[in-house]
C-alpha cells in the first residue's frame, strides 16, 4: 500500500469537484476548493476520522468495499479509480466482474432526481447509491454493514428491508423475481466471486430461495406497485419503475405517484421533513 501516493490522490479527487455536482450548497463561507472531508465522508458513507487518515498518509488499508465507496463520492473514472486500488494494494475490480462504480453521468442524473424517491443498484441487487428522497422514504441503507448492502439478502435472510410491505403471494413473486435476477447475474458473471458467495449463503440460508433456483428460471427487474409502510406517513403504494443501465447491467429503481393522490402529498411532506433528518448514500 503506497499511503502517501493514495494520499495524494484522494486530496487531488476531492479538491476538483464543486459541491453542486454532488447536490451540495457551497455556502458564502466556504474555504476549501472542492469538497470537504466531512462531505466526502457522507458521501462514501465512512467516518470523517477515517477520511482524514487516509489524507494523512496513515490510515490502514481500505476494504473493497471502502475503496468503491470512494470512488463514486469522488466521481473517479474507471481508470482512476483502478489507480486508487493498487495504490491502496487491492486488485482493481476484474474484467469480466459485476460493476460496482457508478459512472458519473449516472450520478449527476441521480442527484437532479430531487422529486423522486431514486436508487442505483448492481447486477445482483447491491445499493450503489440512493438520493435523499430514497433515504426519506426507504431509511438510510448506508447503515447496512458494507458487506450486506443487497436488497435480496436484506429481504430473504436480514432484517434491514423491512419497509417493503408484501402480501404472501408478493412475497413469493418478488423472491422468485429475485432468483431470477441472480441466475440471470450468474449467467452472465459466472467468475465473480461476490456473486457466487451471495448465491451460497441465499440457498443454504433459504429453503424458499433454493427450491426457487433449482427451477432454473432467469429474469429482469420488472417495473411494478410496491406497498411502503413508512413510520411517519403510513402505508403508501407507489408505483416502481425500472430503469436499465445496459452496459454495467445496472438498475435505476424509482418511486412515484400519481398527482393528486394521497401518497402524492406523502411524498412532498417527506420531501420537506424527511431529507432533513436522513443522509444519502454515495
Amino acid at each position: 500500500m503506497d499511503r502517501l501516493e493514495l494520499a495524494r490522490v484522494l486530496k487531488a479527487a476531492r479538491a476538483r469537484i464543486a459541491p453542486a455536482e454532488v447536490g451540495l450548497t457551497a455556502g458564502p463561507r466556504r474555504r476549501v476548493t472542492g469538497l470537504r472531508r466531512e462531505e466526502v465522508a457522507l458521501l462514501a458513507g465512512v467516518s470523517v476520522e477515517y477520511v482524514v487518515r487516509l489524507e494523512q498518509g496513515r490510515g490502514s488499508r481500505p476494504s473493497t468495499q471502502v475503496l468503491n465507496s470512494l470512488s463514486q463520492a469522488l466521481r473517479l473514472e474507471p481508470d482512476e479509480r483502478d489507480q486508487v486500488f493498487r495504490l491502496a494494494g487491492s486488485a482493481p475490480p476484474p474484467l469480466g466482474g459485476i460493476e460496482m462504480s457508478i459512472r458519473p453521468s449516472v450520478l449527476r442524473l441521480l442527484h437532479r432526481l430531487t422529486d423522486l424517491p431514486t436508487l442505483v443498484l448492481s447486477a445482483k441487487g447491491d445499493v450503489l447509491a440512493q438520493n435523499p428522497m430514497a433515504c426519506a422514504l426507504l431509511g438510510d441503507l448506508s447503515q447496512w454493514p458494507e458487506e450486506r448492502r443487497n436488497i435480496i439478502w436484506q429481504r430473504i435472510l436480514g432484517t434491514g428491508y423491512a419497509r417493503m410491505a408484501f402480501t404472501p403471494e408478493e412475497e413469493t413473486a418478488w423472491t422468485q423475481q429475485s432468483v431470477s435476477l441472480l441466475r440471470t447475474a450468474h449467467s452472465r458473471y459466472p467468475d465473480d466471486l461476490s456473486l457466487g458467495r451471495l448465491i451460497k449463503e441465499l440457498t443454504s440460508g433459504s429453503d424458499r430461495f433454493r427450491t426457487m433456483w433449482n427451477t432454473g428460471r432467469s429474469t429482469v427487474h420488472q417495473s411494478m406497485h410496491k406497498t411502503i409502510d413508512h413510520p411517519e406517513v403510513g402505508s403508501l403504494v407507489l408505483d416502481c419503475d425500472t430503469l436499465l443501465l445496459p452496459d454495467t447491467d445496472q438498475t435505476m429503481i424509482v418511486f412515484s405517484a400519481a398527482a393528486n393522490t394521497r401518497e402524492a402529498s406523502a411524498l412532498d411532506v417527506l420531501r420537506v421533513i424527511g431529507t432533513q433528518r436522513m443522509s444519502p448514500l454515495p
